[in-house]
């Protein structure tokens, strides 16, 4: 599997240590699309990075982290065809996976330590869409967004 990998200023740390761990993973290749040391880049382009990889099928998934999650997953989900969720539970990782198909994971590296982090990873790339009941709804969500991309390109 093919990740992207991307932060901000504040969970550097945090992001060396995960592409350490998926790199002692088999089967994965990481894509460290930075920032690096202290680089001044805001969270935007690094989400922008990471998804723009995945829309051109370059990766499979990306894992996202900044302070909390948060700014990443707005930045994460205004792109095109990218779903996106903030998770700092085992629970969540899962269901963001089996219930909304998520390609890219977003994590606060003010929010969470570096274990937990790792095994809430671990259960979002063990999990797959389930399809079943959740399938209608993810459908819907990518029906709503390329409505919205088709009235907006009308303007």
């Amino acid at each position: 599997m093919k990740i992207a990998i991307g932060c901000d200023k504040n969970a550097i740390d945090l992001k060396n240590s995960i592409v350490h761990f998926l790199e002692s993973r088999e089967n994965v290749t990481v894509a460290d699309m930075g920032i690096y040391l202290h680089e001044e880049i805001d969270y935007p382009d690094i989400a922008y990075r990471v998804c723009q990889s995945i829309q051109k099928g370059d990766n499979e998934r990306g894992i996202l982290i900044c302070g909390t999650g948060i700014g990443m997953a707005i930045a994460a989900n205004k792109m095109h065809g990218i779903r996106a969720a903030c998770c700092h539970d085992v629970y969540s990782a899962e269901r963001a996976r089996k219930s909304n198909n998520a390609q890219v994971i977003t994590l606060g590296a003010q929010v969470i330590g570096i274990e937990l982090a790792k095994v809430i990873i671990n259960e979002w790339l063990r999990s797959e869409f389930a399809g079943g009941r959740s399938f209608p709804k993810v459908k819907r969500i990518i029906e709503i967004e390329e409505s919205e991309r088709c009235s907006k390109t009308e303007l």
